[in-house]
C-alpha cells in the first residue's frame, strides 16, 4: 500500500519535472511549480509520517536509513529554493534518481513501512492522503541559498557540480 502510492507518486513527480523541462530552453513555469510543490509535500510526509512510525515499531530507537534520507531531503529541497535552471535540473535528477531507489528497493523505506506497519497501515495512508499541500515560498537565487545547496549536498554525500552539469 505504502510501496504503490509513494512509488506512483515518485513517477508522477518525475514526468513533471520532465515536461517543466521539454521546451529546449524554455521552462513550463506550471509544470515545476506543480512539481515543486508535489515533491516538497512527498518530503513531508516522509519526515513527518513514515519515518517517525518506522522509529516507533523499534521501541523508540531510530529507523537506521532515517539519517541518510534526512540529508538527502535537505539536498533536494534546498535545490527547490532556487529558481528552475538546467544545472537545477541536472542536480534534481541526479540525486532524486540515487534517493528514489533507495527508498523504492526491497529493503527501503516503503517496503519496510509495508511490512513492519502492516497493522497500521491503512490509518497511516489515510493520513497521508489527508494531508495539505506544501505552500510554495518564492525563490532566492542569492549566491548564499546556492553555497547553502552545495553544502547540503556534501552532507548527503553528493558533489552538486558535477551534478548540475550531467544531462539526464
Amino acid at each position: 500500500m505504502v510501496h504503490r502510492y509513494f512509488t506512483n507518486d515518485h513517477r508522477r513527480l518525475e514526468f513533471l519535472l520532465h515536461r517543466a523541462f521539454n521546451s529546449g530552453d524554455k521552462i513550463d513555469q506550471a509544470a515545476y511549480d506543480e512539481f515543486r510543490s508535489g515533491l516538497l509535500k512527498h518530503i513531508a510526509l516522509e519526515e513527518k509520517i513514515l519515518i517517525p512510525a518506522l522509529g516507533e515499531t523499534e521501541s523508540g530507537k531510530p529507523y537506521p536509513p532515517a539519517a541518510q534520507l534526512r540529508l538527502e531531503h535537505g539536498a533536494i529541497a534546498s535545490l527547490l529554493v532556487l529558481p528552475p535552471s538546467i544545472p537545477v535540473r541536472n542536480a534534481l535528477f541526479g540525486i532524486l534518481q540515487h534517493h528514489n531507489k533507495r527508498e523504492e528497493s526491497e529493503h527501503g523505506l516503503y517496503i519496510d513501512c509495508d511490512c513492519l506497519l502492516s497493522k497500521s497501515v491503512e490509518a497511516m495512508m489515510e493520513r497521508v492522503k489527508m494531508a495539505a499541500d506544501v505552500p510554495l515560498r518564492p525563490y532566492n537565487d542569492s549566491p548564499l541559498a546556492h553555497d547553502a545547496a552545495r553544502r547540503s549536498f556534501s552532507r548527503a554525500g553528493y558533489d552538486f557540480d558535477a551534478l548540475s552539469e550531467t544531462s539526464f
